[in-house]
């Protein structure tokens, strides 16, 4: 903002199912569904996401689950390094605790949906956030709910920052 300098910002999505969510998904849910997606934000040569433990990052490709699947430039952002850093300290601090994880309504999507917002004035694609109540609104959906409800999903980092990040 002040100095002028831009900064890219990139979504990784990662297909947690590994491409079985596209060969069960019209059997099981009675549509098709071509992957079950966690999302992250790289900007600032980090990847940050959200999940069971809270607001993490790493090098980018640095969690678990590995390089991600597919990439969609969201564009680039004026903010700052250091007033980016404050503001996910505000929300590890209120919105993103580790213990206000939840699958279907407060996941790693909702996190990178925010951040997307704040960094570039777009959200995610909606194909992203609308899945979780694509899901639910089938009957197989409901039947699992109550196992769903329990999951959490956490990539850690795996890149010598503990997952992280320097933040």
């Amino acid at each position: 903002m002040a100095d002028g300098r831009s900064f890219n910002v990139k979504l990784f999505i990662y297909d947690l199912s590994k491409g079985l969510a596209r060969q069960l998904s019209p059997m099981m849910l009675g549509k098709q569904v071509e992957g079950i997606w966690h999302t992250s934000i790289v900007v600032y040569g980090e990847e940050y996401f959200f999940g069971g433990g809270g607001i993490l990052s790493c090098f980018p490709g640095g969690t678990i689950l590995g390089m991600s699947d597919s990439t969609v430039d969201l564009g680039n952002t004026e903010v700052p390094r250091d007033l980016f850093q404050e503001y996910l300290s505000s929300l590890r601090e209120s919105t993103y605790r580790p213990e206000k994880y939840h699958l279907f309504e407060h996941n790693c999507n909702t996190f990178s949906s925010e951040v997307a917002q704040f960094l570039t004035g777009t959200k995610i694609p909606s194909y992203i956030t609308d899945l979780p109540s694509e899901v639910l609104a089938t009957p197989f959906g409901q039947a699992l709910l109550p196992f769903l409800d329990s999951v959490t999903i956490t990539p850690s980092g795996d890149n010598g920052m503990n997952g992280y990040g320097q933040w």
